[in-house]
């Protein structure tokens, strides 16, 4: 997967919209609900590769960290909570759709 098939992915998701909150920068993307304009998903540019946070149950994100080497806690976010996923050839898309999902649904009611 790349950026932009992340966030095309993610604009499929009901009452999501593309922000970009950073001024001066206009390559991290921030994906958020349109109700409560929380993050579900943030994609920027780490060292030259392309990082994707998404919120996981925090059980749930030790044993993503333990089974994939491309999965690391959040970049910049609650470590409990969040993830980062290096953007790569060798990432799982199914996997990152899924964690995506997750993502949305444990943000989407919150205010």
């Amino acid at each position: 997967m790349n950026k932009n098939e992340i966030i095309q992915f993610c604009l499929t998701l009901s009452n999501t919209f593309e922000d970009r909150p950073f001024q001066d920068d206009y390559d991290t993307v921030v994906m958020k609900h349109t109700e409560n304009h929380k993050w579900y998903a943030l994609l920027m540019d780490v060292k030259g590769k392309l990082y994707l946070n998404v919120k996981n149950n925090p059980d749930y994100s030790e044993l993503l960290r333990n089974s994939y080497q491309y999965i690391i806690p959040g970049y910049h976010m609650n470590k409990q909570h969040w993830n980062t996923i290096i953007i790569s050839d060798k990432v799982d898309a199914s996997l990152v759709k899924e964690l995506i999902e997750q993502s949305y649904e444990l943000t989407k009611n919150k205010k």
